[in-house]
């Protein structure tokens, strides 16, 4: 007789590491992005997000009344679901753009891409570190997506620029979520957009389904369809869960989605040491972290939220751009060392578990959780041991509770001063925080 072999859950043993952790210096641009991921899932063609005025519009409550000039970029994440909406047609995503004004208004699409799951980027297992040099290595849209941005590069979706006559709209994304065509039910599609305006424009995201023609083929919805969607419709369904407000006593605690449009899309910043122009690198065995999309509740003890305000919104989705999705980070360490002997430095990002408050140092899970808490490209820039300068690009899986991956290790000489940027898109798929880390490893210098 031969017993079953049961397979024993790992034992999850709490690591603490006592250390400093740091605000994270420098601040949100002031670059508006409209950010429309709310309702993530969608059954009901509708509005998804529209900054257009409420007057002589059907259902008032569905816009917002904000308008854009000069920079401005769009964020777009939504899932098309074929059961749910007990509808075969593909899914359209479309976004159009009015001129309130008297004279043409021309937007300017400076950097765009969009993928979908299904057959874009499919959700696969990856290793923790993978050098990406290539933007070969992704797992998911948002992954790829963020990969493909920071590499600079523009994907041709129809349009480099588009002119809007005076009091009229015109689309500028007419994109499908395909799902019976790809063998799924489900299909998701992430959208970025840089742009620019010369004159005021108001914009809207919309949803709709293809028309079925008699002969049974489909046909994207025309300029006609999305101008009564925007006009007649109301806010596409079903809503997500609305968020709980950010000053109720500790409790459950739900951030929402958001719907909006939100005040920041890049982060800039020089690490170094108060009233310094360098980071003195850590003593052996120890650690200086930096928060990276910290939020409400996941202060990380600085009493630092990094979260875009949100400038308009509605009032079932989220209070501030929680994750600061696609957001870039661009961030220069000049890291010194102070010390008498040569250390070895490392620099990665990690995903701790987390904390409001200060407790003196990190707390991790040894392994880790299972669930990913950040899945995209990490840049590195920085002068390496030879005195050569390097780029790498690290494909970076972390899960919850897991100490850094090294995105880069140096060897850095007694009074030698090293300079590193890391630049990173935060992945849509992301759930924050990170914490960027400087560690200087133990015994790695004879003092």
């Amino acid at each position: 007789m031969f017993l079953p072999i049961i397979a024993q859950a790992p034992t999850v043993q709490e690591l603490f590491r006592p250390q400093e952790v740091r605000p994270l210096p420098g601040r949100l641009n002031q670059v508006p992005l409209f950010n429309s991921n709310s309702p993530e899932l969608v059954f009901t063609e509708g509005i998804l997000l529209s900054t257009f005025p409420p007057q002589g519009m059907q259902n008032p409550q569905a816009h917002l009344n904000y308008q854009f000039h000069g920079e401005f970029a769009v964020f777009l994440h939504h899932l098309a679901d074929s059961i749910g909406a007990k509808d075969d047609r593909t899914f359209y995503l479309g976004f159009i753009v009015g001129n309130p004004g008297k004279r043409p208004a021309t937007v300017t699409v400076r950097q765009a891409a969009s993928f979908l799951t299904r057959p874009d980027a499919g959700f696969i297992t990856l290793p923790d570190l993978v050098p990406n040099p290539l933007g070969w290595v992704y797992s998911g849209p948002g992954s790829r997506l963020t990969d493909f941005l920071l590499r600079g590069g523009r994907q041709d979706l129809g349009l480099t620029s588009l002119t809007i006559p005076p009091g009229t709209e015109r689309v500028l994304l007419n994109q499908p979520i395909p799902t019976q065509k790809v063998g799924v039910t489900r299909n998701a599609r992430s959208v970025v957009l840089r742009l620019y305006a010369d004159q005021p424009v108001y914009a809207a995201s919309l949803g709709l389904f293809a028309t079925l023609e008699p002969d049974g083929t489909e046909t994207p919805p025309s300029l006609q369809r999305w101008q009564n969607i925007l006009r007649q419709g109301n806010l596409a369904g079903p809503r997500d869960l609305a968020p709980t407000p950010l000053d109720v006593p500790p409790g459950q605690f739900r951030y929402g989605r958001v719907s909006g449009v939100a005040l920041g899309t890049r982060w800039q910043a020089n690490l170094t040491d108060p009233a310094q122009n360098t980071l003195a690198i850590p003593a052996p065995g120890r650690a200086i972290s930096y928060g990276i999309s910290l939020l409400v509740r996941g202060r990380m003890g600085t009493g630092q939220d990094q979260t875009a305000p949100m400038l308009v919104r509605y009032p079932d989705t989220a209070y501030r751009s929680h994750g600061n999705y696609i957001v870039q980070y661009s961030l220069t360490l000049p890291l010194v060392n102070r010390r008498s002997a040569t250390q070895r430095v490392v620099v990665g990002l990690e995903s701790p578990l987390k904390t409001d408050v200060n407790e003196g140092g990190l707390r991790f899970w040894q392994p880790p959780a299972r669930q990913i808490f950040f899945r995209g490209t990490v840049r590195v820039r920085y002068i390496d041991d030879t005195g050569l300068p390097r780029v790498r690009d690290s494909h970076l899986v972390l899960q919850r509770g897991q100490k850094a991956e090294p995105l880069v290790t140096m060897n850095i000489a007694p009074g030698q001063k090293r300079l590193v940027q890391v630049s990173l898109l935060y992945p849509p798929d992301a759930t924050p925080p990170q914490m960027l880390t400087i560690l200087t490893e133990p015994n790695s210098g004879n003092e």
